[in-house]
């Protein structure tokens, strides 16, 4: 695919993982991930708390619940439960991966990252950079 013609699908796609991130009930931060492959969505994620838990996803001080599930994580758990698999796909995400979640990507082999907006630490893209995969930010997306 052509970098014009890709850089439509990236976002396309993003625009879609943002309003994914809406769906989430989470106060502080609201992030969604679409991992696609072979041009199909084939999963979809946002962060949020575990099945069965109540909806609120920070305590009484606003700090969030730490069993609070990442966007990335939901969709590649949600990709497992599935007949499909992740191997060689893209993942889009409104937030750049943590360190925990980036090994998750690892191991699912998907093999090109792309988000909007950097996480606070970068050691997740760092980490992913150095196994090989692909990451990308493209920050300006239009609505």
């Amino acid at each position: 695919m052509n970098k014009a013609k890709q850089l439509r699908y990236d976002t396309a796609y993003l625009r879609m993982a943002k309003s994914w991130a809406k769906l989430s009930h989470c106060q502080r931060k609201q992030v969604g991930a679409l991992i696609v492959r072979d041009d199909m969505i084939i999963s979809d994620g946002y962060n949020g708390t575990p099945s069965g838990f109540d909806n609120c996803c920070e305590n009484d001080l606003g700090e969030t619940h730490w069993y609070v599930l990442h966007a990335e994580a939901n969709a590649i758990l949600k990709v497992a439960k599935s007949t499909n698999n992740a191997k060689g796909a893209t993942l889009y995400l409104t937030l750049s991966p943590c360190k925990d979640c980036s090994k998750l990507i690892l191991q699912a082999g998907i093999i090109r990252v792309v988000f909007i907006q950097l996480y606070k630490d970068d050691a997740g893209v760092r980490f992913l950079e150095a196994a090989g995969i692909e990451v990308e930010q493209i920050e300006t997306i239009d609505e």
